[in-house]
């Protein structure tokens, strides 16, 4: 359960960040869009962070 919430998290930060990409683009603001990669990122680590720790609770489930 614990790996749900940051799988949830990091989803809304990805998208969060796509459009931070997509409105620095239209507005040609640089920081903007650099913000927007970055979030991006962080949702991924955590999406992976997620998927990491609902796997340990598998391994653990079967011990």
């Amino acid at each position: 359960m614990s790996g749900t919430f940051d799988k949830f998290k990091g989803k809304a930060e990805e998208k969060i960040g796509e459009a931070k990409q997509k409105l620095g683009g239209a507005t040609d603001d640089l920081g903007m869009q650099g913000e927007g990669v970055k979030d991006q990122a962080k949702g991924k680590l955590h999406q992976a962070e997620g998927e990491v720790k609902d796997r340990l609770d598998d391994v653990n489930d079967q011990s």
